[in-house]
């Protein structure tokens, strides 16, 4: 069930946006091994805010931020979903710069979960 937030530099047009979140998703579910239909993509695009890197404008920016909960990824899956992002978001945004990061945040299954129920109350009642 995780949650990805895409922050971006540069808006996308609907079309973009849709096969960006959709290809996100595919990618979570297929190197996360995660649900497809519980996972969630929100990107965000500009509005108000100013982008910098190295101290100087960026027109091409982005920072990928996944949720899963903790211990439920191995490194190496961790790594390959990495590298398999941005080599997506490169494709998508080809100006991209350098410094972009993606990070996978990994909760205790205490602290977060979706319909109103943590994940560890969900493995208990799968137990």
């Amino acid at each position: 069930m995780p949650f990805a937030r895409l922050t971006l530099s540069l808006d996308l047009s609907p079309d973009e946006g849709r096969r960006l979140c959709n290809e996100l998703t595919d990618l979570i579910a297929d190197e996360l091994g995660k649900r497809q239909e519980l996972t969630s993509v929100l990107i965000d695009v500009p509005g108000g805010h100013h982008w910098t890197i190295g101290g100087s404008g960026q027109r091409t920016a982005a920072h990928l931020e996944v949720c899963v909960t903790a211990g439920t990824n191995s490194e190496e899956e961790k790594g390959a979903f990495m590298a398999s992002a941005m080599s997506l978001l490169r494709r998508t945004l080809p100006d991209l710069d350098l410094a972009t990061y993606i990070v996978v945040n990994e909760n205790p299954a205490t602290d977060w979960g979706y319909d109103g129920r943590t994940q560890a109350d969900r493995a208990r009642c799968k137990a």
